[in-house]
């Protein structure tokens, strides 16, 4: 009887390490690479937590096979060579099939073409907006392997210039960030605004954080512009503004969607951003839709769920969670095959949040197709990973953020090609 009981607190006490290490080797890491710090890092932490949450309700919707999936998510700083360290980092030791990330354009190119290309993994950005990233595609340099969950800027600039007009900003002075993001919204926009019959006035790139931004102000105030277009990140933003403000340019403004923030409000002031409007990748409201704004900010620990990028970070984070389920393994080109299927337009429509993702994870082991209809809306991506409209249009007034209107991909497809 004795040698029963030793036999047994031995067996027992062999298996107690053995069951979590286990349970990690069941474990499936995704990298994360977002700007948790540096002039986007508001976007960055939103996004984060978002895929977070994401990884959470599947994860107690039963996993991959009963495995879990963990975040392995690090600081890319706002800087584009930090950002491919850390990529090549999760990559080459870390092992990872897919990278989600970065949230700005300057941060998910390089690692697109420096990193996740060359490597076959997939890569997904909730808020990544440059047309180079489908130029890219259109090129063949991204192996098929990059997917996003915003609309390119190549029509968001052409709803701005709409926009823009319909407000009755004729004659606009522009700031914008020196990076692809900036260049490219710029391009878009400017092209359509003065097709369109707007004016433009000058045009003035800055580099990213520095501390005054007082000489760029006063050159953009020359020829009299009505108002400003702002192009920037909500750290730089609000030091642009109120050097624009300060110097006496008119307190009418033009904004671009990272600008929707209230950290970007408080730093400039409410009083002076009544007559700021903006467009954002808008969303077509979903029961996902309604389960994030319930949800997420009790999970975030107090970041609002209209933070810039906090609903598309979700969808990016869903949508990877899926597709490893359909894979069933940690397979980089199966994952990435496995995304179109996951959002099927003919598939079962399946929604955010643990309830629905057990519900999808069984229609996935039946062999059913899915539609993952996300916090943005239903999804669906093209050959180069994007996604078309709609457009959010929205102001500020007394430091609240309020949609006014939305501007269909259709419209805006149709105003574009009016302008060739």
């Amino acid at each position: 009887m004795k040698k029963t009981l030793l036999l047994s607190t031995l067996l027992a006490a062999l298996a107690a390490p053995l069951a979590p290490a286990l349970a990690a080797d069941c474990d499936i890491t995704i990298g994360v690479v977002m700007e948790l710090t540096g002039p986007a890092g508001e976007y960055g932490q939103a996004g984060a937590k978002s895929v977070e949450m994401a990884f959470r309700d599947f994860n107690e919707a039963g996993g991959v096979n009963g495995c879990k999936l963990v975040t392995d998510t690090r600081d890319s700083q706002s800087q584009g060579n930090v950002a491919v360290d850390q990529a090549t980092q999760l990559v080459n030791i870390k092992k990872v099939p897919v990278i989600i990330g970065g949230i700005i354009s300057s941060i998910s190119i390089p690692i697109l073409t420096s990193v996740t290309a060359p490597a076959g993994v997939v890569q997904v950005s909730p808020a990544s907006s440059s047309p180079t990233l489908t130029a890219l595609g259109r090129e063949g340099k991204t192996n098929g392997i990059f997917f996003r969950t915003i609309t390119s800027d190549a029509l968001q600039g052409t709803a701005a210039a709409k926009y823009a007009l319909d407000q009755g900003l004729k004659k606009l002075a522009i700031i914008h960030v020196n990076n692809d993001f900036g260049v490219n919204m710029v391009r878009e926009f400017r092209a359509a605004y003065e097709k369109l019959g707007g004016t433009v006035t000058s045009v003035t790139p800055y580099n990213e954080k520095q501390s005054s931004y007082a000489s760029e102000a006063s050159a953009a105030m020359k020829g009299d512009p009505e108002a400003l277009y702002l192009v920037s990140y909500p750290v730089d933003g609000a030091t642009i503004a109120r050097a624009w403000i300060s110097g006496g340019g008119p307190q009418k403004f033009l904004l671009n969607d990272g600008m929707n923030s209230t950290d970007f409000i408080n730093s400039v002031g409410a009083q002076y951003l009544n007559e700021a409007f903006g467009t954002s990748s808008g969303t077509n409201p979903t029961a996902s839709t309604e389960y994030f704004n319930a949800n997420y900010e009790a999970f975030s620990g107090g970041i609002k769920p209209d933070a810039p990028a906090a609903d598309r970070s979700y969808d990016a984070g869903a949508i990877v969670a899926l597709a490893v389920a359909k894979a069933g393994k940690r397979d980089a080109a199966a994952i990435k095959a496995a995304i179109p299927e996951v959002v099927a337009p003919d598939g079962t429509p399946v929604h955010a949040g643990k309830d629905e993702f057990a519900r999808a994870l069984a229609l996935l082991k039946e062999g059913k197709k899915i539609r993952y209809e996300g916090v943005i809306g239903p999804i669906a991506f093209d050959q180069y990973g994007d996604i078309t409209g709609p457009f959010r249009l929205w102001r500020i007034k007394d430091g609240e953020v309020t949609t006014v209107g939305e501007m269909s991909a259709e419209e805006v497809g149709k105003i574009k090609a009016g302008l060739k």
